[in-house]
């Protein structure tokens, strides 16, 4: 089998639980906008993003470190595991201490500090699993944490139906993901040993601290890239209240439900990366200029769609009480274009070994975006918040490239000649969608023959890309 159909068998799985998890997240998504009401779900999002920065003291960047490193040495994984798990115990109590420290120095109510510790037990146990899966990643063996995911997703969404017939409320849904969380982890846990190796328990301090040392920059590049894409649910909590942070998050768990893709992406093609670093680094950077072309190929139509059909979009899913929250789908939409750029950059400097200019890049748009925030957030609340990401994306992008040039790593013209045309392809759409003003469910088929043959007619598609989809299909 090729190595290009090993990663697309790899992603299936990966695809098949994200899908899954796109379904179930997008329902019980709906289901707690429209239960909990603006204002409940409002504390919802602040709890899941204030506990979302601080458990990256839980990881401290050793799942993403693991990756890199058993990916490219399967013998050291007994070793790694042993140390890790029980390390991860010391730093889980660490961070609920921490949370404590902060929530009551913010002087949050009772009923806040309840619902965002519990949330911090969900997102330890989340980081245990998230350690389970950069292993299944490492080993290629996409299979099993596809599975995790989608027993994840599947039990979340009936303890959230649950919660809901049985009115439990906002305690009910923090207790639910807890649970949820830990079925997932008890089956990882069982299948990694049984069908991948078992981790040879041990607290290895000089080990630990080379760990440590090592993940560190993973820890700080993900500390701050959870500040800048969720400190600002944090920030409209305690700068204009839970209603404003509600018509925010209920945008912000759609835009969600899309990146779900890019994580599929990044599972699978993050490790394969590494490798050809080490063997073929003209390989990675093609992998890395398609990377780009795919992503964008799809996610630039859908935003330029998203835009005309925001308001249908946000009473379809949560009713006229979310209407405010069609400006700020508008805007945040773009962001997801940004972050697929940006996620695909991240992967060519980690896989050169470059995850210290990614922990700068991050904290020039952390400080830039809490700023920007602090700017916006009084005047313009939701809609500046919206604003500020995407401003904080776009710098990212922009530095990103930067670094990418200076190491010497010149994407093919060509890469921007098909970016122009997805662009032109896409502008064109969101013309005829406009004038036409169709019925959104009538202008999504439309939409899609007059973008494909827009498209196909710019020659978008070259011989590697039929190449690569002969591949895919496993015909030779």
């Amino acid at each position: 089998m090729s190595q290009v159909q090993t990663i697309f068998k790899n992603m299936s799985w990966l695809l098949i639980s994200q899908i899954i998890a796109c379904i179930c997240g997008f329902v019980w998504t709906i289901l707690m906008a429209r239960y909990l009401g603006v204002n409940d779900f409002g504390i919802f999002g602040f709890a899941t993003s204030f506990t979302g920065i601080l458990v990256v003291i839980v990881d401290l960047g050793i799942s993403t470190h693991i990756v890199r490193h058993i990916a490219t040495d399967y013998d050291s994984a007994p070793k790694y595991l042993g140390n890790a798990l029980p390390l991860k115990i010391i730093f889980a109590i660490l961070c609920i201490i921490i949370s404590l420290i902060i929530l009551i120095l913010m002087n949050a109510d009772e009923r806040v500090i309840t619902v965002t510790l519990l949330f911090s037990i969900e997102m330890i146990i989340k980081s245990y699993i998230n350690l389970f899966n950069g292993s299944f990643q490492a080993f290629e063996e996409g299979k099993y944490q596809g599975i995790g995911n989608s027993i994840l997703n599947l039990i979340l969404l009936a303890f959230i139906l649950i919660t809901i017939f049985t009115d439990l409320g906002l305690y009910g849904i923090a207790t639910s993901y807890i649970l949820a969380n830990l079925i997932a982890l008890i089956y990882e846990y069982y299948v990694f040993n049984k069908h991948i190796t078992k981790p040879k328990y041990e607290l290895d301090t000089n080990f630990c601290k080379t760990i440590i040392k090592v993940s560190i920059p993973f820890a700080i590049t993900g500390l701050l890239y959870y500040i800048y894409y969720s400190i600002d649910m944090v920030m409209l909590t305690n700068i204009v209240g839970s209603h404003a942070t509600g018509i925010y998050n209920a945008t912000f768990k759609l835009i969600s439900v899309l990146t779900l893709f890019y994580s599929v992406y990044t599972a699978v093609i993050f490790p394969v990366m590494n490798k050809y670093f080490k063997n073929d680094e003209k390989m990675l950077l093609i992998s890395f200029e398609k990377s780009i072309k795919y992503l964008m190929l799809i996610i630039i139509p859908i935003a330029v769609a998203t835009m005309i059909y925001s308001l249908d979009i946000i009473r379809l899913i949560y009713g006229h009480n979310y209407d405010a929250s069609s400006s700020v789908l508008s805007i945040l939409i773009w962001t997801v274009c940004l972050l697929f750029i940006s996620g695909a950059a991240n992967n060519l400097l980690n896989a050169s070994h470059k995850e210290v200019s990614v922990t700068k890049i991050y904290a020039m748009a952390a400080v830039f975006n809490i700023a920007l925030n602090f700017v916006l957030i009084p005047y313009l609340s939701y809609n500046g918040a919206a604003i500020t990401t995407v401003l904080s994306d776009l710098l990212i992008v922009i530095i990103q490239f930067y670094v990418i040039f200076k190491l010497g790593h010149r994407p093919n013209k060509k890469l921007y000649s098909d970016l122009i045309k997805i662009i032109i392809g896409s502008i064109i759409l969101g013309i005829i969608l406009y004038f036409l003003n169709l019925n959104m469910w009538v202008a999504l088929p439309v939409g899609i023959i007059i973008y494909f043959t827009t498209v196909y007619m710019l020659r978008v598609f070259d011989d590697d890309d039929k190449y690569v989809i002969k591949e895919i299909l496993g015909r030779d």
